[in-house]
């Protein structure tokens, strides 16, 4: 149990590193998000996505953004307030009044688990959801884009299985004119449609093209069928970008996931899965790491925290104080960028799976235990 001065000055600490946390964060997703936003800007140029669409797809890229800077910026917000701290003789005041260093510690490990379940949480939960949310708002957008698609005098082919030309078009009334599309129905089927002239209509939810004075030409097994028309109505809803497929692994719900790994390995025909394209034995190893990247990469936040907790082994008078810092520094980054390399690693083979998910666990309780009998020892030597 705390006693009262405990209580006051862990909360003072905790909360100044969690400002220190928001600001960083919010800082950097913000700075991650404008620079993703401009690449994100070939949906307004190349697929012809309005502003409305771009602007919701960017915004629901916060999510992940955030889960992927996460760990980073955890690391930075307690190196700095622990840096802080000891360069204002703050931590020293803290020792003077009693507190104990190991109670420190266990106090800083209990704080990573809050951090931990919001990880788990953006990476099993958000994440996913607002990545599946954005992929369905543009496929269900449909050709809402098609006024800034068109471009005079260019082939279009970014909406799947239609290839546009037009030759001139009017931006305000949404008129063109001689107007080529040609619509691959099937693979031994395709039509080409000439036209003079065409105007975009809008029929409630559903969007087509008006084309006047023109002519069919029918391609059915190698069979040319011509007919004229004076007018017609080319339908544009059942179209939509080349950019829209099924779901990616990264944007299936956890419980998806899960059921393609126990089909995989307790059930006798796991050469398919019902629940999605990507639920498939080919993609396995793309499902196991995702698994890890949700579930068990958050558990180096621990190993983080027992590394950064290095840094009560010194104090800014010592001689070993900056050795400690840089040691403490690359010795976090390291492995934050090993926590990337084994999501990839997980999903190699089966004992690359099980290592990968107990070499954060094990790591951590390793460095816990070392960081604990120094502090001990150094406790009773004093």
């Amino acid at each position: 149990m705390l006693n009262f001065n405990e209580k006051i000055i862990f909360k003072k600490f905790l909360i100044d590193n969690t400002y220190f946390f928001l600001f960083v964060s919010l800082s950097l997703t913000l700075i991650v998000w404008v620079i993703q936003a401009v690449n994100f800007l070939d949906f307004v140029s190349e697929d012809g996505h309005s502003f409305k669409i771009y602007f919701y797809y960017t915004l629901l890229n916060l999510p992940k953004i955030f889960s992927r800077i996460m760990p980073i910026v955890f690391f930075t917000s307690l190196f700095y307030t622990l840096i802080k701290y000891e360069e204002n003789n703050e931590l020293k005041i803290f020792w003077i009044n009693g507190i104990n260093k190991v109670k420190f510690i266990n106090v800083l490990v209990k704080y990573t688990v809050l951090f931990f379940i919001i990880q788990i949480i953006l990476n099993s939960f958000l994440a996913p959801h607002a990545q599946n949310k954005a992929r369905s708002f543009i496929k269900n957008s449909n050709l809402d884009f098609f006024p800034s698609l068109i471009q005079e005098k260019k082939f279009i082919d970014t909406v799947e299985n239609l290839t546009i030309f037009i030759d001139k078009k009017n931006i305000t009334s949404n008129e063109f004119e001689n107007i080529f599309l040609k619509d691959e129905i099937s693979g031994e089927q395709s039509q080409i449609i000439y036209a003079k002239k065409g105007k975009l209509i809008d029929y409630g939810n559903s969007r087509s093209l008006k084309l006047f004075d023109g002519k069919f030409i029918n391609i059915n097994n190698k069979k040319t069928t011509i007919f004229n028309f004076d007018q017609t109505d080319f339908d544009l809803s059942k179209f939509g970008t080349k950019s829209i497929t099924h779901r990616k692994i990264q944007e299936l719900e956890s419980s998806t996931l899960l059921n393609c790994i126990n089909n995989y390995y307790f059930k006798s025909d796991n050469s398919s899965i019902i629940y999605d394209p990507n639920c498939n034995i080919e993609f396995i190893s793309e499902v196991k790491q995702e698994v890890f990247k949700r579930f068990f990469k958050p558990l180096y936040l621990f190993l983080v925290v027992s590394i950064v907790c290095f840094l009560l082994l010194s104090f800014k008078e010592s001689y070993i104080y900056k050795s400690t810092r840089t040691f403490v520094f690359f010795a976090s980054i390291i492995v934050l960028v090993i926590s990337e390399i084994s999501v990839n690693y997980s999903g190699k083979s089966d004992t690359n799976s099980l290592l990968a998910a107990f070499a954060p666990f094990a790591l951590s309780l390793i460095f816990y235990l070392i960081l604990i009998n120094r502090l001990t020892f150094a406790e009773e030597k004093n």
